[in-house]
């Protein structure tokens, strides 16, 4: 079995995108447009991700686990379920839209799928901040109001971010990135997001951007998740993230560290955020590769070097 799969990433061109990915992450990013997001792992019916390197090179993610879901992902798991998780970097050179992802128990019912996920703050500028959670005291009513109003901003709880912070974003939760960050997302294997309110800006196509707020006041009102809370900085605890969909740990190495994934465990992510590491590829600040269930890998530090690795996602169905 092959030890990881490495993947293309696919660029998408986002109204608040950048160019950071391409400084920040060494990468030629395609056009001139501003790059919002590369979907780095994803296995969806709208965007697939095509092994890079090794013996399934070229072929996408979906056809591997069609035809080997046993070996990525272990005993019982079927061959036409998807990959649980999508793992996306983000550059908010300009704010986000206030949104929200719907929870699983309205998800069905509004044509949708749940999405929770986690945020690591690889770089921050000066002043970076998150909108995470409302405002004690917010109620639809209020919050619907505010929206007319365009005052939505002050119905929400604004947070300070830093370079090695981290948050847990549940489904339901209302959120709106701000500007200046560049992020590792990690989430569940969903692309539904309800647009609750825009700033007042267009797209990229010149026009307002489409809003979905009767949704998103469903949500609200049906939300009874916990409040959001940042895990700050890089020498925090290894464990960033901790919910039913997938765990995070963060893993500090020294120069010469070295990380050993045996065979037969669980399929794992490795997301490189910091450093060079050397197995059987060299891998860098950028890289995010699947570990299979059925594969065994090591990996040394040539440089100082920090990893978060995404596991307990693979739970048969």
């Amino acid at each position: 079995m092959t030890p990881f799969l490495d993947f293309k990433p696919l660029y998408q061109e986002r109204v608040w995108g950048g160019g950071a990915l391409e400084t920040f992450l060494g990468r030629k990013l395609p056009g001139t447009r501003p790059i919002g997001e590369s979907w780095e792992l994803v296995d969806r019916p709208e965007a697939q991700s095509v092994v890079v390197s090794g013996p399934w090179a070229g072929r996408t993610l979906r056809e591997i686990m069609s035809a080997h879901s046993e070996e990525i992902m272990g005993p019982g798991w079927a061959q036409d379920r998807p990959f649980p998780i999508l793992v996306k970097w983000l550059d908010c050179r300009d704010r986000l839209s206030v949104q929200v992802h719907p929870p699983a128990s309205m998800a069905k019912k509004l044509d949708g799928e749940p999405k929770t996920e986690n945020w690591y703050f690889a770089q921050t500028e000066a002043g970076a901040a998150v909108y995470a959670g409302l405002r004690p005291g917010v109620t639809r009513e209020s919050f619907e109001q505010a929206i007319a109003t365009g005052t939505v901003e002050q119905c929400l709880e604004r947070r300070s971010v830093c370079s090695g912070d981290s948050l847990l974003i549940h489904s339901g939760t209302m959120h709106a990135i701000d500007a200046g960050n560049v992020i590792l997302e990690i989430q569940q294997n969903s692309d539904t997001t309800y647009r609750v309110y825009d700033w007042g800006r267009v797209g990229l196509d010149g026009k307002p951007r489409a809003l979905h707020v009767r949704e998103s006041l469903e949500c609200l009102s049906a939300h009874t998740g916990p409040v959001p809370q940042i895990i700050r900085g890089r020498n925090g605890p290894e464990v960033l993230a901790q919910c039913p969909e997938f765990t995070i740990r963060r893993v500090g190495l020294a120069t010469g560290g070295r990380l050993e994934f045996s065979a037969g465990q669980q399929p794992r992510i490795m997301s490189v955020v910091e450093g060079i590491l050397e197995g059987a590829a060299t891998i860098k600040r950028g890289d995010n590769l699947l570990l299979p269930y059925g594969g065994a890998s090591t990996f040394t530090a040539r440089t100082p070097a920090m990893v978060l690795i995404t596991e307990n996602f693979g739970h048969p169905s």
